[in-house]
């Protein structure tokens, strides 16, 4: 409240001023009434005081007849701010909504505004990007100190419990394989898990592993020493055989192991979509999940781990989280100030996006200022007013008294040399 009491001390004294001019007038006129008959030219200065006077005393009327009954007399049309406050506040809001949230006028300000590049010019500057990171950095330690907690925590926890058992995991299973074998995507897969095998056969280490597994099968052979020589001829068949049938299939799309393998993947989908005994497995394998206390206890723990982690970090001089944001803001200005088709774009979507929210909220706006306005008391509102204007008006009062005197002064002085 400190600043409209310089307002009212410049408007009590404009007040005093003017109230001054008009006692001035009034001491003059007697005076010069009284001095009138040894001089003839006191009749001129007779003349200006009560010319002052009378455009002194019209003007007082005419500034407080706006904000109050002069004299506290019900003269018809004063108090003309308080017995009409209603459809000022309308007529205000009329005239906002027309002249300056009108469609039109909106857009262009906003294409001379030219936000994108705004935006680009401001975040390319380094210490403004590392604002922003400092102010989402603050953001977001609030917001962890205010998850931290138990309450929190188990809501999230009964809310996310909640949702998961909604899930029919065996119909979501068989949707995602449908979708992942659509036009026979597996087939892709089935041709890589092939090729990283014979990659694996060919491994000298793999192949070894094979070879003492079959020598210790025919342990009647390690009497004369072929389990040796025995199983690595195994190996090498079984990698033979093996490598065939890779290049086999990976020549044939038709191969009889790829329409198995396809057989194979479309029953499984087609049983997880509508067998009914195994969605029910599904549901009780996920409820046995969601309801297991060791579940519960690693996901609070994870949680809490990723709170502290985040709280520690943010809190740090040297914040990961906060460099990288005012980082990435920094990388987003400097991108968008060398690219002018994408700063065209987000000027263009901002245009497209601007009528209807003008057109949805211009309305609101108006409705909004009709209702401030009638809620405001009438007396408070009269009383903020003079305080804003009450100088200025003060000013008319001052003119109506300089103007009016010198227009008497010249009527009396036409008056005389007429006669």
């Amino acid at each position: 409240m400190s600043a409209p009491l310089p307002r009212a001390r410049d408007a009590a004294g404009m007040k005093r001023l003017a109230l001054g001019l008009l006692l001035g007038a009034a001491a003059t006129y007697a005076v010069a009434t009284a001095l009138e008959p040894r001089h003839a030219a006191w009749g001129y200065v007779a003349a200006f005081a009560e010319a002052a006077m009378v455009g002194a005393v019209a003007d007082w009327f005419a500034v407080v007849a706006l904000f109050r009954h002069p004299l506290g007399l019900p003269v018809p049309h004063t108090a003309i701010i308080p017995a009409n406050k209603d459809r000022i506040g309308r007529n205000l809001a009329d005239f906002i909504a027309t002249h300056f949230l009108a469609t039109g006028q909106v857009l262009a300000k906003l294409r001379e505004f030219d936000a994108a590049g705004r935006l680009a010019a401001w975040l390319a500057q380094p210490a403004n990007a590392a604002r922003v990171g400092e102010r989402l950095t603050d953001a977001g330690r609030w917001a962890v100190g205010a998850l931290d907690d138990e309450r929190v925590r188990q809501f999230v926890a009964d809310l996310a419990r909640r949702g998961l058992r909604q899930v029919d995991v065996a119909r979501v299973s068989g949707q995602v394989l449908e979708a992942m074998t659509h036009e026979r995507r597996h087939q892709e897969l089935l041709d890589g898990v092939l090729v990283q095998l014979a990659r694996l056969l060919g491994e000298d280490s793999v192949q070894d592993t094979i070879t003492e597994t079959i020598a210790r099968e025919v342990k009647a052979l390690k009497y004369v020493g072929l389990d040796q020589v025995a199983a690595r001829l195994a190996t090498r068949k079984v990698v033979a055989v093996v490598a065939r049938t890779i290049i086999d299939m990976a020549d044939d799309p038709r191969h009889s192991l790829r329409l198995r393998f396809d057989d194979m993947v479309g029953g499984f989908v087609e049983r997880l979509q509508h067998d009914e005994a195994l969605r029910q497995r599904g549901e009780r394998l996920r409820d046995e999940l969601l309801d297991h206390p060791a579940l519960a206890r690693y996901v609070t723990a994870l949680w809490a781990e990723l709170l502290d982690w985040l709280r520690a970090d943010m809190a740090s001089e040297d914040s990961s989280v906060r460099r990288r944001v005012a980082q990435a803001a920094h990388t987003l200005g400097e991108r968008l100030a060398g690219d002018a088709e994408i700063r065209g774009w987000l000027n263009g979507e901002l245009e497209r996006a601007a009528p209807p929210l003008i057109e949805r909220y211009r309305e609101d706006i108006r409705q909004y200022i009709v209702a401030r306005v009638a809620a405001w008391d009438a007396r408070e509102m009269t009383d903020e007013l003079e305080r804003h204007i009450g100088r200025d008006l003060q000013f008319i009062r001052i003119n109506g008294t300089l103007v009016g005197g010198l227009v008497g002064l010249l009527i009396h002085t036409a008056t005389v040399w007429w006669r």
